[in-house]
């Protein structure tokens, strides 16, 4: 995950819904030709368009990626037809798109509290640790929903953005070697096995729910304080 820390998707960019003259939904939402940028949407749509996110994102945690269909999507949020969720997406892609961007920011708004007041490098990569599990732990229906996304291949992710993903926790191991804290290693190749472990958890709950996700935290943790320890 990216979030201060989480893996995040690139947009795509959606494109105009087809269709000519004014469309309008039972909100009273219109805009010539259908959709409406994002600068010139209402607030009531804007909730509808978190609406129809928030019953996705359940749909796809409990059906899968595969079986997420509009009309699922529609009868979650409590719409009268499908026409509602063309109206304020161009395409499932960008549904998913939306889902997948609604999760990161919720990861990357769990993480800022979570690294708030960090006393040193240790402390901060203790807290990055343990926050990333927290949210998979407390966040099931979204993270399940985001694996499903990725798997399903929506997620744009490329080399560049897992750099970026890195970024967070290079940060704070380099911190951790100017201050003396951590031992001399490769930081890229730290940085990538601390990213693989906690990216890893969502996998492992999908596999077993019952997971215990507190030992997890307290192994990835104490593994990578004996890692990067200073010598006394």
């Amino acid at each position: 995950m990216r979030a201060e820390g989480t893996a995040g998707g690139r947009p795509r960019g959606g494109r105009p819904v087809a269709g000519s003259g004014r469309e309008s939904s039972r909100d009273g939402e219109s805009s010539p030709g259908g959709r409406v940028p994002r600068e010139g949407r209402s607030v009531i749509e804007q909730a509808r368009r978190a609406q129809i996110v928030t019953a996705a994102i359940a749909v796809i945690a409990e059906n899968g990626y595969g079986r997420a269909s509009f009309a699922r999507i529609a009868e979650r949020a409590g719409l009268s037809s499908t026409g509602l969720i063309s109206y304020h997406f161009a395409s499932r892609t960008e549904l998913m798109e939306q889902v997948a961007h609604r999760v990161i920011a919720e990861i990357t708004a769990f993480m800022g509290d979570r690294m708030g007041g960090a006393t040193g490098a240790a402390d901060a990569l203790r807290r990055y640790i343990d926050g990333n599990v927290a949210f998979v732990e407390t966040h099931r229906a979204e993270m399940k929903a985001l694996l499903e996304i990725f798997l399903g291949g929506a997620f744009d992710y490329d080399a560049g953005q897992d750099r970026a993903a890195k970024s967070p926790v290079e940060q704070i191991l380099r911190a951790g070697q100017a201050s003396g804290e951590f031992r001399a290693f490769d930081v890229t190749v730290m940085a990538t096995m601390i990213q693989r472990a906690v990216d890893g958890l969502p996998f492992l709950l999908a596999d077993d729910p019952d997971f215990d996700t507190r030992t997890y935290a307290g192994e990835v943790i104490t593994a990578f304080e004996l890692a990067t320890r200073a010598a006394p």
